[in-house]
């Protein structure tokens, strides 16, 4: 279809920018004006138009959010049908998209995790995890990551990892301890019959596309299981295929006590989160009380029915297939250029389209995703690593996108790299 675009974009673009600059956040206005960024205004599959007409390649993919895409058809129908239907629930009768949804998770949850609760983010649904492992424990200690990030309410932030977005909200929740990352070791010292539960990212994301070893996962759940401890999987951003596998815990097998996700689960098209547990968990918590946690929109019917949609496209068009097949092209092409240009990449790493750069200074990463802005390539820094780039495009992503996308940044590397040297950034 012909998309209608503003006839005065560089109006709408001042006014935006001014409005958001007096009553958003008059910071984040002059970063996105300072990277040439503009209003956006029309999204399709793995693009994003913006207000003057241009056309942009998704390889930041909302965080992880656009799993399927800007606007999945599919998506958008059920939505449009349950709209015609009843968009918000009366929390007085059955949900039928909500049941349906709980039940679907269910079959794809790795183990015996049956049961669902239905929020919406991924904040709340850490929130509710804690809550869950608490109560069902009885007992009050956390422990977490360095540089993990699990969500900014006050629970969430309490178990994240990064000090500068902790600080200026401190006293935080008590009990929560941090340890580095993919140390098994430093998770033994700590943990002991106090301790409710511990949470982790089977692939730290903010963290900066950090992949534990191998036997990382599969001791933390042996250290829970002699310790009574309950393993939370944050599968927020590894969930529902991102990785090349259904559920990042699935590269080790490791079966979590609590799962929490969000992100793609809307399909791109509604915000939805969830966290699922075992039938004792459940029990445990809403046994007694059935409305110990609740949520006036969670779970509500437009979101379910994003998600049921989410889910059946997932396994139509064989999406975590594509994320392991693309997701292999593009990093060994992305390690193509590290090679040639060690004196300013790092490390590149990942698993499916879940992939992080790593440069040697931020300066880099910035100069380099402003270069990819303005040759139409959207990527984005890691929140916890800011020398770590971050790719996490649609899982619908075809080779010749992915092919194109390495152009891009191979160039942008070098005019970025010119520029450092020019200068004597770094």
């Amino acid at each position: 279809m012909a998309v209608p675009f503003p006839e005065q974009p560089q109006q709408l673009s001042d006014e935006i920018a001014e409005l958001t600059e007096r009553h958003l956040n008059p910071g984040l206005a002059k970063v996105l004006r300072f990277a040439g960024l503009d209003v956006e205004w029309y999204a399709e599959g793995c693009y994003i138009w913006d207000a003057q007409g241009r056309r942009f390649l998704d390889c930041l993919g909302g965080y992880g959010m656009f799993a399927l895409g800007h606007r999945h058809p599919k998506v958008v129908e059920a939505v449009r049908r349950q709209l015609d239907l009843m968009p918000m629930p009366s929390k007085i009768m059955f949900n039928a998209p909500q049941a349906r949804l709980a039940a679907r998770l269910a079959e794809r949850l790795p183990g015996n995790l049956q049961y669902s609760f239905f929020c919406n983010s991924g904040a709340e649904a850490v929130e509710g995890a804690l809550k869950l492992a608490r109560k069902a424990t009885g007992r009050t200690k956390f422990i977490a990551t360095l540089g993990g990030y699990h969500g900014k309410t006050l629970g969430s932030l309490s178990v994240s990892g990064r000090e500068v977005y902790r600080k200026p909200f401190e006293p935080l929740v008590p009990g929560c301890i941090h340890v580095p990352f993919g140390d098994a070791d430093a998770v033994a010292a700590h943990i002991d019959h106090d301790t409710a539960a511990v949470i982790v990212e089977p692939i730290q994301g903010e963290g900066g596309i950090r992949i534990p070893p191998d036997d990382y996962l599969p001791r933390l759940r042996e250290l829970c299981d002699r310790y009574g401890a309950l393993l939370i999987a944050d599968e927020v951003q590894t969930g529902l295929g991102r990785t090349g596998r259904w559920w990042g815990v699935d590269h080790t097998g490791v079966i979590p006590d609590i799962v929490t996700l969000a992100k793609s689960l809307g399909g791109g098209v509604l915000p939805i989160g969830s966290f699922s547990a075992s039938e004792p968990l459940w029990n445990a918590m809403f046994g007694d009380n059935p409305l110990l946690h609740t949520s006036t929109f969670g779970g509500n019917e437009l979101a379910c029915a994003a998600g049921l949609a989410a889910l059946q496209v997932i396994e139509e068009e064989g999406l975590v297939e594509n994320a392991q097949v693309v997701g292999t092209a593009l990093l060994n092409g992305l390690r193509q250029v590290q090679a040639e240009y060690p004196d300013f990449i790092q490390e590149v790493r990942g698993r499916g389209l879940m992939i992080g750069i790593e440069f040697h200074e931020p300066d880099f990463g910035e100069l380099t995703i402003t270069n990819m802005i303005q040759r139409g390539v959207i990527a984005a820094y890691t929140l916890n690593n800011p020398k770590v780039i971050r790719m996490e495009p649609p899982l619908i992503m075809t080779r010749e996108q992915a092919e194109f996308a390495l152009q891009v940044f191979a160039d942008s590397v070098v005019a970025a790299r010119n520029l450092v040297q020019e200068v004597g950034i770094g």
